[in-house]
């Protein structure tokens, strides 16, 4: 069985879901792998617009194989590299639309927190709860977590392992939309109408706001005008403001 499946659509959109049901889509090393070497063939990929990542309709990712942990040392932790496997996904210059149903927990909450936007639906169950186990999470639990939702928030959650649902989620700020019903069908959609966009202002607003985030404010808006003025000597940007004023549906080209 293939412990992740690739669909690329006519539309541009690639869906990319774990398929470790067994294992509650644990996120073992050879999983990882895969991820990274996918998400890196994706990013080269002219043809993939926008990225839909899914576990299936009953669970995102239980976290990482808790096997992993019960022999490996401070020296084999480090050899891993795995923080390779994430960059491949944190690097990508296409949108990418985390689809959560049932449990994102510990790597599967951080997998998540990868994403642009996150679907949830209401089933949805998310937490770092490594404390428990006498770790930490390490895959920006805490980092991306204290991002999204502020500090005081951030240490309830990774200091008590506490589980929380879609609704809190999106209170807090984590999840962009909380739905009824299986989450991947909306999260498609909404990949969907991004793909068909031009390509090159997509990815520079992605770019722009992932860096300005942690930019000081005048820095940040120094940013944003650059790749606005750059946008500019773009022929999508030409075809978008004629299609508007032909009243038509703009052909965009990537160029």
């Amino acid at each position: 069985m293939d412990i992740l499946k690739l669909t690329i659509m006519e539309d541009g959109v690639a869906v990319v879901q774990l398929n470790r049901p067994e294992a509650k889509n644990a996120l073992n090393i050879e999983l990882r792998q895969k991820l990274a070497k996918t998400f890196d063939e994706l990013s080269s990929n002219n043809h993939v617009k926008a990225i839909v990542l899914t576990g299936g309709e009953k669970i995102f990712a239980a976290g990482a194989d808790v096997n992993d942990f019960l022999t490996a040392s401070t020296s084999q932790m480090y050899l891993r590299h795995t923080e390779a496997y994430w960059q491949s996904i944190s690097n990508c210059p296409k949108p990418i639309i985390a689809a959560v149903n049932g449990y994102a927990l510990g790597g599967g909450c951080e997998l998540a927190m990868h994403a642009d936007i996150i679907i949830a639906n209401q089933t949805a169950k998310f937490g770092q709860p490594e404390v428990r186990l006498g770790l930490m999470p390490g895959a920006g639990g805490t980092q991306r977590l204290l991002r999204a939702i502020g500090k005081f928030k951030t240490m309830l959650l990774v200091l008590t392992g506490k589980m929380f649902n879609a609704d809190e989620a999106s209170q807090m700020g984590l999840v962009s939309e909380v739905i009824e019903g299986d989450a991947t069908p909306h999260a498609i959609e909404i990949a969907k109408t991004i793909a068909s966009f031009s390509a090159i202002s997509v990815q520079q607003i992605k770019e722009v706001t992932n860096l300005g985030q942690d930019m000081s404010l005048d820095g940040a808006l120094a940013l944003e005008r650059k790749a606005l003025q750059i946008l500019f000597d773009t022929k999508d940007q030409k075809e978008g403001a004629k299609a508007f004023l032909e009243k038509r549906t703009p052909n965009y080209q990537g160029e």
